[in-house]
């Protein structure tokens, strides 16, 4: 277990800020920089919000072109005021399709590093960038942002932002050191039914809201024990650590709607898994009893469940199941005084909603009954564009908002505070779980200000 796991709840709480000395003016105004409304002229005299000078063309470069990476590329090789300068991945054919690619779209072909594991550390001395996006295994999401951030560049990572505790700390302190961006692209944030029920929410639709329920709920089971990840990164995770690996998807839209760090906050957390037998059996039928998966023990429980009280008394469940056959389910479930709606991904099939006074009384009627009078503005105007991307489009969509966000000087529709919260119920998870589900606190990354820091508001390009 990673050192600071054995940490107490309060241990973290109570976090020694001293160090960060003069940087936390810098704090201050960069706590809130995040997605609360697109209006430039409101973005400049907010107290406390720096304002970041629009760039136009942004020079990217990306970190990891496998599965995730790549379709990255492909967004950036689409969008205008976009240059991808470099690309950098363990394995050279990776890097030769990316060129080919971009020489196919007719755009200069990016520079290629592929010398080994910390390749990118030179790319990011070497090049000169205005954003990074890193899609590598977990456990070099930190040091790529943290390079991106120390050399000059904005930086952006697929999810989780960060694996420990103390991961969680060193992107906050080095973005408000170094003033810069760091957005965790998470996807499920950009999917249409789940911008449709942050936009009914915003509206009051649900009245109060007073509890959620979010999952990652998916059969991996084929693909850790299969060839999917690279030198087999992810299962190993499994070997060794037990508790929520993989939040974000679940927790990410909750949190908007609930305005997590804007006015609540995650207070504290407790966890249980279950024993983990599920790969063990898989890998026992599919590779026989010799292979070395079979022969593993595994850590990770199949299903683990936490339970999430905010400060202001709201509750959240979150599970993560990935080792079991089941078919796939994030749940969504957003409950307020007035209503509550859950599913995901489909609207048609898969997602229900009741609305007092609107819904007949005890029935459940279909999502896509109010897709029409509540479609999120950023479907109406991006969908089109994003048609034929990753995830229904929303890979697409969170590359070209953030694309968007710089070159026209916004913020960015999450900020660090949100990456490393909705990414820090990992390690909380394997601390209570570990301690027989005892509670532990969150850290307050914002140190308070999410006390006044403004909702997040409703993206779209008339607004900015």
């Amino acid at each position: 277990m990673n050192k600071d796991l054995s940490s107490t709840p309060n241990a973290i709480s109570r976090r020694d800020f001293v160090k960060l000395g003069a940087s936390a003016g810098i704090g201050l105004a960069l706590a809130g920089m995040a997605f609360s409304s697109c209006d430039e002229k409101q973005l400049k005299t907010q107290p406390g919000v720096p304002f970041i000078p629009a760039i136009d063309p942004v020079r990217v470069a990306v970190v990891g072109v496998g599965m995730q990476g790549s379709g990255h590329v492909q967004s950036l090789l689409q969008l205008e005021g976009v240059e991808l300068r470099a690309v950098c991945d363990l394995v050279e054919d990776k890097i030769k399709r990316m060129q080919s690619w971009a020489r196919e779209a007719g755009k200069p072909e990016p520079k290629g590093y592929f010398k080994g594991e910390l390749d990118f550390k030179r790319m990011c001395d070497q090049e000169d960038l205005d954003l990074v996006i890193t899609a590598t295994p977990w456990e070099w999401h930190v040091p790529v942002c943290v390079k991106a951030m120390t050399t000059g560049s904005h930086a952006a990572t697929e999810v989780p932002a960060a694996v420990t505790i103390d991961e969680c700390w060193q992107l906050v302190e080095t973005a408000e050191q170094t003033r810069k961006h760091c957005m965790m692209l998470e996807n499920v944030c950009y999917m249409a039914p789940e911008l449709l029920i942050l936009n009914m929410v915003r509206k009051g639709v649900f009245g109060e809201l007073l509890h959620a329920e979010g999952a990652y709920n998916h059969d991996l089971r084929n693909y850790l024990l299969g060839s999917l990840y690279e030198n087999d990164w992810r299962i190993k995770h499994c070997m060794t650590r037990n508790g929520n690996l993989y939040p974000t998807h679940g927790l990410g839209p909750i949190a908007q709607c609930l305005n997590i760090n804007r006015g609540d906050r995650f207070d504290f957390l407790v966890s249980m898994s279950t024993p983990s037998l599920g790969l063990k059996e898989y890998a026992l039928e599919k590779l026989g009893a010799d292979h070395h998966y079979s022969k593993t023990a595994y850590s990770c429980g199949d299903v683990n469940t936490s339970l999430i009280r905010t400060a202001m008394g709201r509750t959240i469940t979150l599970v993560h199941d990935t080792h079991l056959p089941r078919p796939y389910s994030r749940i969504n479930l957003i409950q307020g005084t007035q209503g509550i709606t859950q599913g995901f991904s489909d609207m048609t099939h898969g997602s229900l909603i009741h609305i007092e006074g609107r819904s007949e009384p005890h029935w459940w009627e279909p999502l896509s009954n109010y897709e029409t009078e509540f479609e999120h503005p950023l479907i109406q105007e991006a969908s089109s564009l994003a048609e034929g991307g990753g995830h229904g489009g929303a890979d697409f969509i969170e590359i070209y908002r953030l694309i968007h966000c710089l070159r026209n000087g916004l913020p960015t529709d999450q900020d660090v505070y949100d990456a490393v919260d909705w990414s820090v119920v990992s390690g909380l998870t394997e601390l209570s779980v570990a301690n027989r589900s005892k509670p532990v606190d969150f850290p307050d990354f914002t140190r308070g200000l999410w006390k006044t820091r403004k909702p997040q508001g409703i993206i779209a390009e008339d607004q900015s």
